[in-house]
């Protein structure tokens, strides 16, 4: 069941301007506002709340037009894609928070992530994760530190629990 929760007055101004202009559907109406009311949601978050069976559903079914709008954007690949309302829609609402590392992009988090090590050479991946920003998901900084270690940027030391990362230039010196 989706729960009605509304925390600020101006998310329900956005969408009722919002489906004014362009006479949303329901389904519509309820992604913008799940996602108004987040930071974003992956496909697979939203495929939860809205108790649907696969994260496929959410673009078929729910999203609509809303992304040929530009209502909202999105990121990402597959289920771990995240859409969000546009930014550009909610500081015109008024609506525009703190920036946070929740939706950066792929290759500025391998970047913070070597800027990291060269700082804090030999870390592990969930002390990178708490300096970088415990807000970034875990499991999207690992799949960027095993990307870099792919693209042969850092090597590792350790197995599991233990593995700490260093930069290749770092070791090579």
């Amino acid at each position: 069941m989706i729960e009605r929760r509304v925390k600020r007055p101006e998310v329900v101004r956005m969408m009722a301007d919002a489906d004014a202009r362009y006479q949303l559907r329901q389904r519509e109406r309820i992604v913008l506002g799940l996602l108004a009311a987040s930071e974003g949601l992956t496909a697979r978050e939203l495929a939860n709340q809205l108790e649907l069976d696969t994260p496929d559903d959410v673009r078929a079914s729910w999203l609509g037009r809303l992304l040929e709008l530009e209502l909202v954007q999105s990121t990402g690949k597959t289920q771990a894609t995240r859409y969000f309302v546009n930014p550009v829609v909610l500081k015109g609402q008024g609506l525009d928070g703190k920036t946070t590392l929740k939706r950066i992009e792929p290759h500025r988090l391998r970047a913070l992530i070597v800027e990291d090590l060269r700082r804090y050479p030999g870390a592990a991946s969930g002390d990178i994760n708490r300096r970088v920003g415990v807000e970034v998901p875990y499991r999207t900084l690992k799949r960027a530190i095993d990307e870099l270690v792919e693209q042969g940027s850092l090597r590792f030391v350790g197995l599991s629990r233990g593995r700490r990362y260093w930069l290749v230039e770092q070791l090579e010196k």
